[in-house]
């Protein structure tokens, strides 16, 4: 299984239909929208691995893939195939020590910019910069950083199955950036922490400037004090729909892998649109 160029040695099989299994959102086209997630996709199409990549993807888009763990340095999945028991696989990617970490996160801490995007989940280009000035990396460069395992009795490697799980943690990266470094040995919360430690004192609260809030005085007239002012007639204002589209839910980012047939958001906009709809017929007396 140590020879991943072997890419035609084992014959096509059909997999056992799965049930509950990740889905991937994408089904069609390339996996991954940003360019973090499109990098590390990267990877594994250098491998040269003919076939396998494309029932890779049709594994991932069939939800064939049963379970996905990121750990630090460690994936761990388990994928439906031909066989009754699924095949176990297992990448690993060498963690970054602490000496290494604490160098990154003194060069981000020196760029504002590059905490702000990461805190709202966006991965700033210039990061990789940052990882080769400090003489690191942040993606695998080529297969020998990577190991890669999976039960299965096809004697390639990468298989079909590993690189299922590829793709999936592809439109991972998409949703969460930070379990690219979580992989490398680093989750969001002991990251963040280092790049608080690592920056530079922020101003006191002397020199902070304090916002002013301005109301209206409160009538002298007793009887408009006591008993208030005439009530506007547009005061509640004219109901209607602003059609937000599921906004709250947008916020808080996809489902992580997420195992229905239907795109999640997408599903939650349509009730949202329905919700206001009938709501606005309710205020109108309709």
């Amino acid at each position: 299984m140590n020879d991943w160029r072997r890419w035609d040695s084992f014959p096509p099989s059909n997999p056992r239909l799965a049930k509950g299994g990740i889905r991937a959102q994408s089904q069609r086209g390339n996996f991954g929208q940003s360019w973090w997630a499109k990098r590390w996709l990267a990877v594994l199409e250098t491998f040269q691995l003919g076939g396998r990549l494309q029932r890779g993807r049709s594994y991932a888009r069939n939800g064939q893939v049963l379970s996905i763990d990121v750990e630090p340095g460690t994936v761990t999945a388990r994928v439906q195939g031909s066989r009754a028991t699924p095949y176990e696989i297992r990448i690993q990617v060498k963690p970054l020590s602490k000496a290494d970490w604490t160098k990154v996160a003194e060069a981000v801490s020196r760029q504002a910019i590059f905490a702000a995007n990461l805190l709202a989940g966006e991965m700033p280009h210039e990061i990789e910069t940052v990882f080769t000035e400090s003489g690191l990396s942040l993606f695998p460069e080529k297969y020998s950083g990577l190991k890669t395992g999976c039960s299965c009795p096809d004697s390639s490697n990468p298989c079909k199955h590993i690189a299922a799980v590829y793709y999936l943690l592809g439109e991972e990266f998409d949703r969460d950036p930070f379990l690219i470094f979580q992989l490398r040995g680093m989750n969001r919360e002991q990251l963040l922490a280092l790049l608080s430690t690592a920056a530079p004192h922020a101003a006191s609260t002397e020199e902070a400037v304090a916002e002013t809030v301005h109301t209206e005085p409160l009538s002298s007239t007793p009887s408009i004090f006591w008993n208030g002012g005439a009530i506007p007639e547009d005061l509640v204002g004219e109901a209607g729909s602003r059609n937000m589209g599921a906004a709250l839910p947008r916020r808080l980012g996809k489902f992580p892998f997420w195992r229905g047939s239907e795109n999640f958001l997408d599903t939650l906009e349509s009730i949202y649109t329905s919700a206001a709809k009938k709501a606005e017929q309710m205020v109108s007396g309709e």
